[in-house]
């Protein structure tokens, strides 16, 4: 076999078949396709279905990637002959049987290319177009494609369908034309292949898991730079189980500091809130300005395993250090009380002293 030339063959063919997949569906085949017979014409084509494998249940706030197997389950539906009732030669009926041969790989998809489109913004598809390479019916692809999505951490339970479409070739038409009918075959047998391209759209649905899922609603505490203070955070849990034995903790860093980090907030049914209150010192000099503590929530769902939840912000700030003359004044009232209890002491013992004194005289 003469390698480069098949080779040339081939690159000729390749570059035919993507001048022709950039013509719309159905375009008319051009004039100069029309250089031998048309014995036949054939109905039908290739069609893809897909099939997510693995689970397609996941968790709010997941990245998972999506593997997904292609079959092609095309088929022809029908033929019609173009040729007229006279009898056919033996040139004729050789190049018939041949053209019907070809006619055959009409329900191959060629070249498939598959694009992911998330119908709902919470869904992200992270991956772009997809090579699938060519599939005759009756198989499937023997590696899936895959696309890699991204769910929000808010994204409400239920389903989210992922449209994808897929692009492909396929042969919409063959010319035949031969010189001679020989113990050896047609001599000069010319074979005229047409493609066309197909577009396609299938709608797999993903899932969101029904769970718990917690957001901070409310933060109270004055932190003052070099004071402990109470922190008092109100959670909510906003996802659609409920939970039982949840305990927050808290993850300080500078300018806090606890030897208090964790809070017992018990059950929570969808909606509800709960209260956890924390001792927070903050560094004497801590700069006024608003700060993120991280906290999570440990909890028991409905199935009895214990979860822990995504990392929950408490956004809180700090104020200044009070000045020693402030600190100062908000003793001096107490500190003249004392000075007036002790003159009074004073001044009742040295009486009792002066009365016990005369008494004796």
């Amino acid at each position: 076999m003469d390698y480069s030339k098949a080779s040339k063959q081939m690159l000729i063919t390749v570059v035919s078949l993507l001048l022709l997949l950039a013509v719309p569906a159905q375009a008319e085949l051009p004039e100069y396709f029309d250089f031998g017979e048309n014995y036949y014409t054939v109905y039908g084509g290739p069609e893809l279905t897909a099939t997510l494998v693995g689970d397609s249940e996941f968790s709010r706030g997941d990245t998972v990637t999506l593997s997904i197997n292609l079959m092609n389950k095309g088929t022809i539906t029908g033929f019609k002959s173009e040729g007229d009732d006279d009898p056919l030669s033996e040139l004729n009926q050789k190049l018939q049987q041949t053209e019907m041969s070809y006619e055959s790989q009409r329900t191959t998809a060629i070249g498939i290319v598959a694009t992911m489109v998330s119908l709902d913004p919470t869904v992200k598809v992270k991956s772009g177009p997809q090579e699938a390479g060519s599939l005759p019916t009756g198989q499937q692809t023997e590696d899936p494609i895959e696309f890699t999505i991204e769910i929000a951490k808010n994204a409400p339970a239920g389903a989210y369908p992922l449209m994808v479409n897929f692009l492909y070739g396929y042969q919409e038409n063959v010319q035949i034309d031969g010189d001679n009918e020989t113990d050896l075959g047609v001599t000069n047998l010319e074979i005229g292949l047409w493609y066309d391209v197909l577009s396609q759209n299938i709608t797999i649905p993903i899932f969101v898991k029904e769970e718990a899922n917690f957001e901070v609603t409310d933060v109270q505490g004055e932190l003052r730079a070099g004071e402990e203070s109470l922190l008092t955070v109100t959670y909510k849990n906003t996802g659609e189980m409920p939970v039982k034995d949840a305990t927050v903790r808290i993850s300080a860093s500078e300018p806090f500091s606890t030897t208090d980090d964790q809070a017992f907030i018990g059950s929570l049914a969808p909606g509800e809130t709960a209260v956890a209150i924390f001792k927070v010192n903050v560094d004497d000099d801590a700069t006024s300005k608003m700060y993120a503590i991280n906290s999570e929530i440990k909890y028991e769902d409905v199935d009895g395993h214990d979860q822990i939840s995504d990392t929950l912000k408490i956004v809180t700030g700090t104020l200044p250090a009070i000045p020693t003359s402030e600190k100062l004044d908000k003793f001096r009232p107490i500190a003249y009380l004392l000075v007036l209890v002790i003159l009074v002491v004073i001044g009742v013992w040295g009486y009792k002293k002066y009365q016990n004194t005369v008494t004796k005289k």
